[in-house]
């Protein structure tokens, strides 16, 4: 996720600290990894360096001086085009899984035990966002689907591998 381009749409809405975006960007997008306040203001200071936001005001506070951020016409370009512009698909081409499976037949460990484990924790992470999903709104609901998804596509790959382990022990090894 570019939290750059993420901040500067929260900016659409009007001008913020860096604290409010913060809570809007945690409340919104960072349900599992909320962002730390010198990741917004590292993030604020090359937005501003790079004339994508500028300062609306400075307040006094019990601390340090509160700036206010506002976005320009070029911040509201860039996010334009990056709204605009679609993700690359994620393939996965070289998954750590997969690194683990052909290492642990070249060295002659146990490839269907270590399927076994990760097909568990799967399974695990599989329940546990399921409940999430049933309690969340709809956001939520939606970020879940996603992670769900790809999960199932992993399990997928998992029974697939386990099925070919004896052909690819054969073909590692050789």
């Amino acid at each position: 996720m570019s939290i750059g381009h993420t901040l500067l749409g929260l900016l659409e809405s009007g001008p913020r600290h860096g604290y409010d975006l913060k809570r809007a960007f945690d409340e919104r997008f960072g349900h599992d990894r909320p962002l730390h306040y010198g990741q917004v203001y590292s993030t604020m200071s090359r937005l501003l360096k790079n004339g994508l936001v500028e300062v609306d005001g400075i307040e006094p506070g019990g601390g340090p001086e509160r700036k206010r951020y506002a976005i320009t016409d070029a911040g509201i370009t860039d996010v334009e085009q990056w709204l605009a512009s679609p993700e690359k698909p994620e393939p996965y081409l070289q998954s750590t899984l997969y690194t683990k499976v052909v290492l642990a037949l070249l060295t002659h460990r146990d490839a269907t035990e270590l399927l076994d484990r990760q097909r568990s924790e799967h399974l695990r992470l599989m329940r546990e966002l399921t409940r999430r999903k049933t309690s969340g709104d709809l956001a939520d609901q939606l970020i879940c689907d996603h992670a769900l998804f790809h999960l199932e596509a992993d399990l997928r790959w998992l029974e697939l591998t386990a099925a070919r382990l004896d052909a690819l022990a054969s073909e590692v090894r050789a």
